[in-house]
């Protein structure tokens, strides 16, 4: 890990706490607004909603280059994952009780340790991949199959967290040889597109309130982003990562408060287990020569998200008109120190 300095880190742990209390806000309208409307409208209103902010920005992408994908196929895919994954997440929230939806969303870390074997070579040794077979029968004890009665909702989690997690490893694939306006822009007009084909099918009347939700969803997913992008300038990204982990206790207070859900006592245990796999996945990434391609520390949007945006793009984009502001400004000095 780099030397970040103390003082940066604690910095960087607060803004992406903060992040994470957005996303959970966010979550709370998403269930509020899947019991009344399919995921399709909601997606569809709230990504609408967000694409002339993020056109902006992408307007303002200055790197050279088409937009045509280098990777076609595996763009495909993102966009194809990007859509299942923010469709069965509002799914598992309209349907499951908050922190039964998290706990199984959290499987996600579990998931791209395992696809990043066959998509990015990865290499998972004997600690991580015991991390995995953890975290997994965690995942069992919070579903309880035999137990409990299995619905549409746990399902629609667990394709949700599958979804996102191919999501991130093609981002990591392709992710340096792509432009950040390509690797954004794709999946972002695919499910607009998309979700507006489907729309008809099962549109229902909003009110001025409902629709208004949508913009929250919207405004909250962009807020939440932008806050990640600075706590990951500002600290180590195994600092940043474990802060997802704290949606829990918010799902239980929301839950508790807005919706009368109380997790019971296997809900908890499971969800402790499939936290401490993910947390020691995460710290076993960050030592050095345990992993070469890092896939689970270098995920930084969250799984199951309603946003189809992701902040690695972003950062790079970023880090590009950083670069070329810094030599445009050492020709500029060079010229003034020659005249």
């Amino acid at each position: 890990m780099s030397a970040t300095p103390p003082s940066s880190n604690v910095q960087g742990a607060l803004f992406s706490l903060a992040a994470f209390g957005v996303y959970a806000t966010h979550d709370v309208f998403v269930k509020y607004l899947g019991a009344s409307y399919s995921p399709v409208q909601i997606l569809f209103f709230s990504g609408l909603l967000g694409f002339p902010i993020v056109t902006m920005m992408l307007i303002g992408d200055s790197t050279e280059g088409h937009l045509r994908p280098i990777h076609p196929w595996w763009m495909f895919v993102r966009c194809a994952s990007t859509l299942v994954g923010a469709t069965m997440g509002v799914l598992a929230f309209s349907l499951l009780p908050l922190a039964q939806a998290y706990a199984i969303l959290f499987a996600a870390p579990l998931i791209i340790t395992i696809l990043s074997i066959p998509i990015l070579g990865e290499k998972v040794g004997a600690h991580r991949w015991g991390a995995v077979i953890v975290g997994l029968i965690g995942v069992i004890i919070v579903l309880r199959p035999g137990g409990a009665e299995l619905g549409l909702g746990h399902l629609a989690g667990l394709f949700a967290a599958f979804a996102a997690s191919m999501n991130s490893v093609v981002v990591r694939k392709i992710g340096h040889e792509e432009r950040a306006v390509v690797l954004m822009m794709y999946p972002m007009v695919s499910n607009v597109l998309v979700l507006g084909l489907l729309l008809p099918f099962v549109y229902v009347p909003m009110p001025i309130v409902d629709f208004g939700a949508t913009a929250v969803i919207a405004g909250g997913a962009f807020l939440a982003m932008m806050l990640l992008i600075r706590a990951y300038r500002l600290a180590e990204a195994a600092i940043v990562a474990p802060m997802q982990y704290s949606q829990i206790i918010w799902a239980m207070v929301f839950g508790l408060v807005l919706f009368n859900e109380m997790p019971d006592l296997m809900t908890i245990i499971g969800t402790s287990v499939i936290i401490a796999s993910g947390l020691y996945i995460v710290f076993r990434e960050a030592r050095s020569k345990t992993s070469n391609n890092t896939p689970v520390l270098r995920t930084r949007s969250r799984a199951g998200t309603t946003n189809t945006l992701r902040i690695g793009p972003f950062m790079r984009r970023s880090d590009r008109l950083k670069a070329i502001r810094a030599a445009r400004a050492a020709r500029v000095n060079t010229k003034d120190t020659a005249s």
